[in-house]
């Protein structure tokens, strides 16, 4: 369906909708790239226990294509679903630039955070200073730097040149690369290289939470992929030390998408970890 949040028309599905259950919102990666498809997948199976919204941000997926496109107004935007949907508290979730979003909102919104459910991010934008040196130490593919660096610093030109560089990169992020499903991946997407650049030219430069993690009291699991290339473990380190009430979960046989590629156990941890947490949501 399509809801208008904040002057924008986004592109928003609810999963396990009922009377009187507490309320999930999640976050998409991939600044221009993403959509809800990720979310949807990741935390829809969890619609038992919540309401679950994933939704196509602003600039992304079949949204409207109408800035800014800043952490500021994305989680502004979160919020307005929230009033949407008619709750008072929810949950928040996001993997990789979602996941940014989400500690944006703990921090922004902390009246309004029940929990948050984090997977492969970052509080800072220093895992960004160790992506060259990660990509040039990896044998699966050749490297266009060029696209490389104009990809990772906001420069790229056109949607189809967005989507060119992206199919140049993913197959770094999975622990065992198959390119008949990275392929697939990159014709499955979405392209607006509009929100992509202004990601990496004004939100990533001046992108730090660290010095305000401790101020999030709100219940927190963190996961990620023994083998991350762009948002590693010492990443989900520095959240979870410095979320006081947090779980971190390292999944072995993962790079950037644990979601997927170890499925039953990532959905096992967030189950576990709702159940150690928020008790009184699982009897509702």
């Amino acid at each position: 369906m399509i809801v208008e949040i904040n002057g924008a028309k986004l592109n928003v599905e609810v999963m396990g909708k009922g009377e009187g259950k507490p309320v999930l919102i999640s976050h998409h990666g991939g600044g221009g790239i993403g959509s809800l498809a990720e979310p949807k997948a990741t935390y829809g199976p969890l619609s038992d226990i919540f309401q679950v919204i994933a939704f196509d941000a602003r600039g992304c997926g079949n949204s409207e294509i109408v800035g800014p496109y800043s952490h500021e107004q994305w989680a502004a935007d979160v919020d307005g679903l929230r009033k949407w949907i008619g709750a008072e508290k929810i949950v928040v979730a996001g993997g990789s630039y979602g996941g940014f979003i989400s500690l944006e909102y703990a921090v922004r919104y902390p009246e309004h955070t029940e929990a948050v459910l984090l997977r492969d991010t970052s509080a800072d934008s220093d895992n960004f200073k160790t992506l060259e040196e990660n990509a040039r130490n990896q044998d699966r593919v050749e490297i266009n730097w060029d696209n490389f660096n104009r990809y990772w610093t906001g420069q790229i030109r056109d949607d189809a040149d967005l989507k060119a560089c992206w199919a140049e990169l993913i197959p770094l992020y999975d622990f065992t690369y198959d390119p008949v499903t990275s392929a697939a991946r990159v014709e499955a997407g979405f392209y607006h290289h509009e929100a992509h650049n202004y990601c990496f030219t004004h939100n990533s430069p001046n992108y730090d939470l660290k010095p305000i993690l401790h101020t999030i009291q709100a219940p927190t699991l963190v996961t990620v992929g023994r083998t991350d290339w762009v948002t590693p473990v010492s990443s989900a380190q520095i959240i979870a030390d410095g979320i006081p009430n947090s779980r971190l979960v390292i999944f072995e046989k993962s790079g950037h998408s644990p979601q997927f590629e170890e499925y039953d156990l990532f959905q096992e941890v967030q189950r576990q970890f709702i159940a150690d947490y928020l008790p009184h949501l699982v009897a509702k």
